[in-house]
């Protein structure tokens, strides 16, 4: 089975893949003073409590934007796993071309979910990925990663207004029952909550305009269960689309292999 990786800022999306079916998926707080023995401790004990075992596991590959844990992980698959984790980056081939200006400064979230997307819906198309920031990446018909825009995710947001305020508090983020709020609270998730699904609505018009016609737009990340109900333009919400992703690039350098 395959042990795929997405290292996020808030969290880390762990999937275990036999095949093409995603077994089983978690999510581990994200914290960069953890050793690999501690997330090794933590693993070992989700996957037992799942009822799955360990020896099934062969191959691993990570999609990391926090590089302080990305040799982590790989201690991780190596002494817990016995197998040398792949990583998503330079010498792994994607099969999807990067138009960056300078294609070392896109995530390997960003690349990696415009593949699964790509694969799954294909181009053009729009990927929505609701994490820590809130990111929209285009890719082309011939299936090119064009680029794309970055904006504050609405849990930021949220803790901007909380932190640079002196009597706004720390809300949890949730649909008000109304625009107009009529206490503290509401008033700030009517603000956050609407003006987000603004944001998110206009980008995505944005970008389209410059894709040109027919173009799909999916989702996925944390938050995105809850916005992209709000959105018509988002046709799909795929939660595991970066582990799905992981999971195409690793077929495609094992298929490659001599």
């Amino acid at each position: 089975m395959l042990l795929a990786f997405d290292v996020g800022n808030t969290t880390i999306a762990v999937g275990l893949f036999r095949g093409k079916k995603l077994v089983k998926s978690w999510k581990i707080k994200t914290d960069s003073d953890k050793t690999g023995d501690e997330y090794g401790a933590i693993l070992l004990n989700l996957i037992q409590v799942a009822g799955l075992q360990t020896k099934t596991i062969s191959s691993a590959i990570i999609s990391s934007v926090v590089p302080p844990l990305t040799p982590v992980i790989e201690d991780l698959c190596r002494e817990y796993f016995g197998t040398a984790a792949a990583v998503v980056g330079p010498g792994l081939k994607t099969g999807m071309p990067i138009l960056y200006e300078n294609p070392l400064e896109v995530g390997a979230d960003r690349i990696t979910a415009a593949v699964a997307a790509f694969e799954k819906y294909g181009g053009p198309a729009i990927v929505v990925d609701f994490g820590t920031a809130t990111t929209f990446d285009a890719v082309s018909a011939k299936g090119e990663y064009l680029g794309g825009a970055i904006a504050p995710g609405i849990q930021i947001a949220a803790e901007a207004l909380y932190l640079k305020t002196a009597r706004l508090p720390r809300i949890e983020i949730k649909k008000p029952k109304r625009a107009i709020g009529r206490t503290t609270v509401s008033s700030m998730q009517a603000g956050l909550y609407f003006g987000y699904v603004g944001l998110v609505t206009n980008t995505i018009e944005e970008v389209r305009k410059e894709l040109g016609k027919n173009v799909r737009v999916v989702a996925t990340g944390g938050f995105g269960s809850q916005i992209a109900a709000e959105i018509p333009a988002i046709e799909a919400y795929e939660p595991d689309l970066v582990l799905e992703g992981l999971r195409i690039i690793h077929e495609r350098n094992r298929d490659a292999k001599p």
